[in-house]
C-alpha cells in the first residue's frame, strides 16, 4: 500500500530524514514513535505529498508521488489525514465540514454527500452534533468530526498524526476507541503517537525514530519486552516511566 525507498530530505542544510525503507501492507496498522524531532512528522506528512522529498521514492497505492506533481493529487484522494489540531472549518457546521471535499472532489449530489456524512458521524458517535459549529463541540468530538470528516472520501489508507495530543486526558480515550473501531475494520493506518497503550492493543508493527532515521521496527510484543537499540530502550524507559500520566502532551 505504500512504499517509501531511500528516502532523504532536508531543510535547508539540516536533514530531516535520513535512508527512509518503509513498506506497508493493505490493511496494516502501524504506530511510528520517537523523541521531539525525529522525523516522525514528516516522514507522514511526505506520504501526502504536504512535504517534498529530496531523494529516494514514495509510491502509494501504486501512484508514485515522487514522479508527478500530479500524482499529489490523486494520492490525496486516497489518503485521509488527521491532525494534531482538528483543521475544521469554523463557519461551516459539522455536516458542511464533511461534505464539502466529497462534492468538491468527487463531484457527487449534496444528498449522497450527507448521507455519507451522517453515516460516519453515527460511526464516530455524534449524529446529534451534525448542525453545530465546531466552537460548540469538546476538543475531543471535533478530533472524530476530523476523522469523519476523512472518512467522508473513502480514503483506502488514513495517516494520523499525534491525534490525542491536543486533548484534555479524559478526551484522549473516546478518541483512541474511534480509531480502534476503524482498526478493527481492516483499514490501513499509520499512526504518529506516544500513546503507548495503543501501541500494543493495536499496532502489528511499532517503528521507532530517532534523528530522522527509522532505527527499530518489531510487532509490539517484542518491541516493548526485547528492545534491541539502546536509543529506544532510553525512548521506552522515559515514556513508561511517566506511564502514571500516560496522557500528558509531549511535543510533537
Amino acid at each position: 500500500m505504500i512504499r517509501m525507498q531511500g528516502v532523504q530530505k532536508w531543510y535547508g542544510k539540516f536533514q530531516v530524514l535520513t535512508d527512509i525503507d518503509l513498506a506497508v501492507a493493505p490493511g496494516e496498522r502501524i504506530v511510528v514513535c520517537g523523541p521531539s524531532g525525529s522525523g516522525k512528522s514528516t516522514l507522514i506528512r511526505c506520504i501526502n505529498g504536504l512535504e517534498t522529498v529530496q531523494q529516494g521514492s514514495i509510491v502509494v497505492d501504486g501512484i508514485d508521488l515522487t514522479a508527478h506533481k500530479r500524482n499529489v493529487d490523486k494520492v490525496r484522494a486516497e489518503v485521509g489525514m488527521v491532525f494534531q489540531q482538528f483543521n475544521l472549518f469554523p463557519h461551516l457546521t459539522i455536516l458542511q465540514n464533511c461534505t464539502l471535499a466529497p462534492m468538491r472532489t468527487r463531484g457527487i449530489s449534496k444528498e449522497e454527500a450527507q448521507a455519507t456524512a451522517m453515516k460516519f458521524l453515527t460511526r464516530v458517535r455524534i449524529p446529534d452534533q451534525a448542525h453545530k459549529y465546531p466552537s460548540q463541540l469538546s476538543g475531543g468530538q471535533q478530533q472524530r468530526v476530523a476523522i469523519a470528516r476523512a472518512l467522508c472520501m473513502t480514503p483506502r489508507i488514513m495517516l494520523f498524526d499525534e491525534p490525542t495530543s491536543a486533548l484534555d486526558p479524559e478526551m484522549v480515550k473516546e478518541v483512541l476507541d474511534t480509531m480502534i473501531g476503524l482498526a478493527e475494520e481492516g483499514m490501513t493506518m499509520l499512526v504518529v503517537t506516544h500513546e503507548m497503550g495503543f501501541a500494543r492493543s493495536v499496532a502489528d508493527r511499532v517503528i521507532f525514530m530517532a534523528d530522522g532515521r527509522i532505527v527499530e521496527q518489531a510487532p509490539p510484543d517484542q518491541f516493548f519486552m526485547h528492545p534491541q537499540h539502546e536509543k529506544t530502550k532510553q525512548f521506552l524507559g522515559q515514556i513508561l516511566s511517566s506511564h502514571h500520566h500516560p496522557t500528558q502532551p509531549v511535543a510533537a
